[in-house]
């Protein structure tokens, strides 16, 4: 017999609290506070497969939901590794540093537990559609697969569209108007929440089905409230002046949609 959901989120939570304590002596070494943004990525995959084979649903599902939400993990945890080895420290965590000062290491600790917490509250969807008792994949299933794809393709175009983007001198103190990103400015943070809508309808049937709406919900308090799109504009405001000023005019903040007048 499987363990229950709680006993699987508190194993969940003592492997992200033991990985985030590693992460804070990598980061006091490296004096870069990204590393928790990689480990929170790599780390959610591995609760996804956990929970995909110690949970008591539909096999097929656990199977899917497996392989779904480990390929997200995975490739979101490489794409913010080769950031965090290439880059500087993310400008969110140096103004973090700056702000806490002599605290700072502190305090780091206390962000990176944090951190570990988050990433259970966010498992939660996975919980519900690893314990979904309803037989077989359904329609609803096949439609979580679907929306699974065009979020995970869209978020992984508009990252290497970036990333060609900054890797031209040319481009230096310029913003990205290149493909997705002529129609959002956070055109990966909308497809990184369309993401978690798969596990809403590949939850369907389950009598928590509720609960998979935390995914979502959540994700969108974070990208408009705490760590997402106030800091990263602050940050392009910045470094790029007028010309995001003028970005920001002419192009919709989240969902993409056609340029406003004065967008060439």
């Amino acid at each position: 017999m499987g363990a229950g959901p709680v006993h699987l989120a508190f194993f969940g939570w003592f492997f992200m609290a033991v990985e985030m304590i590693f992460l804070y002596f990598v980061q006091r070494a490296r004096r870069d506070a990204g590393i928790v943004d990689v480990g929170w990525a790599g780390g959610m995959g591995i609760l996804a497969v956990f929970y995909g084979v110690m949970a008591e649903g539909d096999i097929a599902r656990r199977i899917v939901l497996a392989l779904l939400a480990g390929f997200w993990s995975f490739r979101l945890a490489s794409h913010l590794l080769r950031r965090y080895v290439h880059q500087k420290e993310d400008g969110r965590y140096r103004m973090l540093r700056e702000k806490w000062g002599e605290r700072a290491q502190r305090y780091f600790f206390i962000f990176f537990q944090v951190q570990a917490l988050w990433a259970i509250m966010f498992s939660v969807p996975f919980l519900v559609v690893a314990y979904n008792p309803f037989p077989g994949l359904t329609f609803f299933d096949i439609l979580g697969i679907a929306v699974w794809f065009i979020a995970v393709g869209g978020e992984s175009l508009a990252d290497r569209q970036l990333a060609g983007f900054r890797a031209n001198p040319a481009n230096r103190g310029k913003t990205c108007r290149v493909g997705l990103w002529k129609y959002s400015r956070h055109p990966n943070y909308f497809f990184e929440f369309t993401h978690w809508f798969a596990y809403i309808f590949m939850g369907a049937g389950s009598p928590h089905f509720w609960v998979t709406f935390f995914g979502p919900a959540i994700m969108l308090l974070f990208l408009y409230k705490v760590t997402g799109i106030p800091y990263t504009e602050k940050q392009a405001l910045l470094s790029r002046g007028e010309d995001y000023r003028e970005y920001q005019r002419t192009t919709s903040a989240f969902i993409p949609w056609f340029p406003r007048k004065g967008e060439s």
